[in-house]
């Protein structure tokens, strides 16, 4: 099932995406008996976070190519956090930041919790993920390196798109991760090449971070990351989820 979140009489609403036709929620439970036609102009970030949460260097090509050494892997997941303002709808353009001359893609499979999460259990995560989408992880790699922390370089305004839409049935265990730049392929990875899967993610985020419905969680990127010019289309896809596009602005 995918679930779309979309602008319909001004206002912000979820819905169940069937054909070409959308089936409006009451938030993400219920159908209301209401359908509208379905525009890919209208769609919205598939979520509403408090947080995002995200995974670093879970990929050990990943690792290799940012200079690290790869038999010296990390024995838990490495997060950082981007604000809710970091979010971009699907087809957004995201302008350039006058402040970086290192604006990096990082293509991922996110999730979308579902429901509040403490403690989990393995045998819990499925629950309580609402559904599974595409990111774009925007990085300002100069500001990164320079930084004394990661707060400008990865949590700018509009450096996380978002979507198209929620896949609610979906096994995560081995999907492509695939970026494109101008129609030319720059990552192709697997999510069989995690190395914590979306499992151990959750069950570690949770023992000391309560994750709220709405909240996102970035896995991690492949390799083959690299720099964005002004105007470029950049598209990631996520095997049984579908593309996210983003146009970067001059």
């Amino acid at each position: 099932m995918r679930l779309v979140r979309i602008r319909h009489n001004q206002q912000a609403r979820w819905g169940r995406l069937e054909d070409d036709q959308v089936h409006l929620m009451a938030g993400t439970g219920p159908l209301t008996g209401e359908t509208v036609q379905f525009d890919p102009a209208a769609l919205l970030a598939p979520a509403e976070p408090t947080k995002i949460v995200c995974v670093g260097r879970n990929y050990v090509s990943h690792i290799r190519e940012m200079g690290h050494m790869a038999q010296d892997l990390p024995r838990e997941p490495g997060l950082f956090l981007k604000g809710p303002n970091a979010l971009a709808n699907p087809g957004a353009s995201v302008r350039y930041p006058h402040w970086t001359d290192e604006l990096h893609f990082e293509g991922e499979l996110a999730l979308v919790i579902g429901q509040r999460a403490q403690n989990l259990r393995p045998e819990m995560v499925p629950a309580a993920v609402l559904g599974y989408t595409c990111a774009l992880d925007l990085t300002a790699r100069d500001r990164q390196r320079t930084d004394l922390q990661w707060t400008r370089a990865k949590s700018a305004d509009h450096f996380c798109p978002l979507g198209p839409w929620l896949v609610t049935d979906l096994d995560p265990t081995d999907l492509t991760v695939q970026t494109r730049v101008g129609g030319e392929l720059r990552q192709d990875g697997r999510t069989s090449h995690m190395i914590f899967d979306v499992v151990q993610i959750l069950t570690y985020v949770t023992r000391f971070m309560t994750l709220e419905p709405g909240d996102v969680v970035l896995t991690g990127t492949p390799d083959g990351v690299g720099p964005l010019q002004r105007g470029d289309r950049v598209e990631v896809e996520v095997g049984g989820i579908g593309t996210l596009l983003t146009e970067i602005e001059g």
